[in-house]
């Protein structure tokens, strides 16, 4: 007995005492040399593993030895190797593709394989493999358009511009292009993205759980990232199709070190518009590029760009040009095998113009802003990271010039006041696995907003910029008794704040888990709008002395299930959301050129509470899944004081953004290597809005009266449609350079008039007041061409 207790006793010294070594590098698709994000790296002995982070880079401290390795990555062939550890070591991965198909984005929902030990719940992914099978209008691959197939996603109708998430409204997405902040993310008002699918590596959208390097937004976090180009060889790809094409160059600067990628992309339906006598126009053309140099293993150097417009036009009368412009510039250095950091200099500018012949004048207004962010991904050991940084924006407001461009327009120059602002923030975040069942991600970020001195700010008396009229029992824009200016560098208003997040993963075994989320989060930009969906005419506006940072804390508890070894899943999610100091707008509210916005908004509050179920089928010749969310979105905006109702009474009312009911079906089918198919069906409880409760007469004229009390009490027509697509890969593309495929498409196959709107008018023949809706789309054909060589 004494010889077992001494034999244990050595075993135990043993274990205890080995000698641990970091394992770190960086995973490349061995095709062109381009890193992979969020590969897995696993010792299935050690039952430890990492995944690879933005840039492809990864570390974990494991016990000397020698150990089984695996990495996998979807869409590629797994490594499989054995690795003796007697020191630390760094070791670089190449994947192969597991098919020679065209470069594709797929719907992934951390998708086909879900990773349950995870403790980020809430996330989307979409990596480069099959988005383009995914019907769309027109027959361009769209990824916002992809993201509304999701659970908790929606957009605000059909040809509108922006996306919703969890009942929240679009301005409270962040959406960031290889960091870089985008404003406006549409193309010919909604149409299109402003993301070309062919330059796209990576996509993530958060919902809920929130990592604490993110902030700025409610809603959710759209992280997107380019393709860095191939450093092997050249490398051209493109599509052709019926109103637009696109084309991406990349390829070598120095081989094995330094590549480079540009991509454009345009519509060019406007041009046979004058074949019908029609001197209108509208389309768009943006411009990605990226030059990446990798000096050693330890230091890279990224330049990547985007420039995007937009040009629509009635004649020369009138001609509405906006659109998005980033430039970013960052450096990854590795101080050590365990300390991973990217420095980024990032610019980014969305700008709106008008020019208006027919009066005289142009329009010209957009927000500007310069960042500066440190992050670092520290990897203390197998069971502990670190993440932490600090960000800091610098923002301009032009909300708005009017320039006379005749001298007899009789038009008089005015120029909005600009509007100035500086956030930053610091976060501090890790990632512990505490047991073999439980893991945790926590942390938090500390904010700080301070809105900078401006040329001139109105001044009101008792400080109350909207009175309420007890008389006419209304709210009104008061009147301003003076006005007060300011230097740049003085301060008119600063917020602060600190928002906590945390997230649990429970394994209740290999395939089954259980995870919590709750986040707090800051907004201080806020888009001022009166429509569900954002216009180009929109201004965005800094918080300050009239407008409070909405805050958000959202609770989220969710099921994770992988059945069969990963050939189907089931994700489910309970969340709510609690939203304090939303902007509301008095009634009558005009916000186009309106010098003193804060004359027409109320500081109200919201809410959001739902179910999502995502089930997936992941393996075999059909794949597919089905989204399901039942969820509610409200305002309430009460009295500031006793004799106030405030809005619609003080009482709750359904958001521009809530609808009850959202499915989602999605299935591909294989058929051959020659043929695939598929399809998509969506179904949307229709848009809140309001209609008339009565009418009067005046001078034989009916004119509709509306409830000013009953806000968002009426819907639009439920919303729904069935798209079909086709994919013919010629099978000579095996035994060539030059690679094609066809993509047929039908969009709304059984032509549902879905209403983007209902307008109440008078009839001129019948002098009678009627119901006109508008519609966007019926049925459309499409067809393109996708090539590579």
């Amino acid at each position: 007995m004494k010889k077992i207790l001494f034999l244990f006793f050595l075993a135990s010294i043993s274990i205890f005492s080995q000698e641990k070594f970091t394992v770190s590098g960086t995973v490349y698709d061995n095709s062109s040399n381009e890193t992979l994000i969020g590969v897995s790296i696993y010792f299935p002995e050690l039952n430890a593993g990492t995944t690879t982070n933005e840039y492809g880079f990864y570390s974990i401290t494991i016990p000397s030895g020698t150990h089984k390795i695996q990495i996998s990555y979807l869409g590629f062939s797994t490594i499989n190797e054995t690795l003796t550890l007697k020191e630390k070591i760094t070791k670089n991965f190449k994947l192969v593709e597991e098919s020679e198909s065209l470069a594709e984005i797929v719907i992934e929902a951390d998708i086909e394989k879900i990773n349950v030990k995870s403790p980020q719940m809430s996330v989307n992914k979409l990596t480069a493999a099959t988005i383009k099978k995914i019907p769309v209008v027109l027959g361009e691959a769209d990824i916002i358009k992809s993201l509304i197939l999701l659970p908790g996603v929606t957009s605000a109708g059909e040809g509108a511009s922006g996306f919703n998430v969890r009942g929240g409204a679009a301005d409270q997405n962040l959406i960031l292009l290889d960091e870089a902040i985008v404003f406006n993310s549409s193309h010919l008002f909604g149409f299109f993205s402003v993301f070309n699918p062919d330059v796209i590596k990576d996509v993530k959208l958060y919902k809920g759980g929130i990592p604490a390097r993110f902030g700025g937004r409610l809603s959710s976090v759209l992280d997107i990232y380019q393709k860095e180009g191939n450093s092997k060889e050249f490398n051209v790809t493109g599509g052709i199709g019926l109103v637009s094409s696109r084309l991406l160059i990349e390829g070598p600067i120095e081989k094995e070190k330094s590549s480079f990628v540009v991509a454009g992309r345009g519509s060019y339906a406007h041009l046979f518009l004058p074949l019908f006598d029609n001197d209108n126009k509208a389309y768009f053309y943006d411009l990605n590029s990226k030059i990446n140099y990798r000096f050693n293993d330890k230091n890279n150097v990224f330049l990547s760009t985007y420039f995007g417009k937009d040009i629509f036009g009635i004649s020369d009368n009138f001609v509405n040009e906006y659109g998005n412009t980033v430039v970013n510039l960052r450096w990854n250095h590795l101080f050590s095998d365990k300390i991973f950091s990217n420095l980024s200099l990032i610019y980014s500018d969305y700008f709106y113009g008008l020019i208006l012949d027919f009066v005289g004048f142009e329009w010209d207004s957009g927000i500007t802003n310069f960042n500066l962010k440190y992050d670092f991904k520290h990897y203390l050991n197998e069971k502990f990271k670190l993440s932490y940084g600090i960000n800091n924006i610098y923002i301009k407001f032009n909300p708005g010039e009017i320039i006379p461009n005749r001298e007899d327009s009789g038009i008089q120059p005015e120029k909005l006041i600009d509007k100035y602002a500086n956030e930053f923030a610091a976060y501090l975040e890790a990632e512990h696995k505490v047991s073999d069942n439980v893991t945790l991600q926590y942390g938090a970020r500390f904010s700080h907003f301070t809105r900078l001195g401006q040329d001139e700010i109105n001044l009101y008396a008792n400080n109350q910029a909207v009175i309420y009229n007890e008389q006419f029992k209304k709210y009104e824009s008061a009147q301003a008794i003076g006005t007060e200016s300011f230097k740049r560098s003085e301060t008119l208003a600063t917020f602060q704040n600190f928002e906590p997040r945390v997230s649990l993963a429970y394994t209740l075994d290999e395939n089954t888990s259980v995870k919590a989320s709750y986040n707090r989060m800051a907004q201080y930009l806020h888009l001022l709008s009166n429509t569900a969906s954002p216009t180009p005419l929109d201004v965005w506006a800094p918080s300050g002395r009239f407008i409070a940072p909405q805050l958000l804390d959202q609770y989220a508890v969710g099921y994770f299930k992988s059945i069969k070894n990963g050939d189907y899943s089931l994700e489910t999610e309970v969340f709510y959301k609690d939203i304090q100091n939303r902007i509301d707008y008095i009634n009558g509210a005009n916000l186009i050129a309106n010098n003193e916005i804060e004359t027409i908004i109320l500081n109200g509050q919201a809410r959001a509470y739902g179910l999502e179920v995502l089930f997936k089928k992941n393996e075999g010749k059909f794949t597919g899944f089905l989204a399901y969310t039942l969820s509610r979105s409200e305002q309430q905006t009460l009295g500031r004081t006793a004799i106030e109702p405030g809005i619609n009474n003080g009482e709750w009312y359904s958001s521009p953004f809530d609808k009850t009911h959202d499915i989602s079906i999605n299935g591909s089918y294989e058929l051959s290597k020659k043929w695939s198919f598929n399809a998509n069906f969506l179904f949307q409880t229709g848009q809140p809005t309001n209609y008339p409760v009565g009418q009067y007469e005046i001078q034989g004229l009916n004119v509709p009266i509306f409830d000013d009390n009953r806000r968002n009490a009426d819907r639009l027509p439920a919303y729904h449609r069935l798209d079909i697509s086709a994919t013919l890969t010629p099978e000579k593309n095996k035994n060539r350079k030059w690679k094609g495929e066809w993509v047929f498409g039908i969009y709304n196959l059984y032509g549902r008039q879905n209403a983007a709107s209902i307008n109440f008018r008078q009839n001129r023949e019948t002098l009678r007041n009627e119901a006109v809706q508008t519609s966007i789309f019926g049925l459309v054909p499409s067809v393109t061409y996708n090539f590579e060589f």
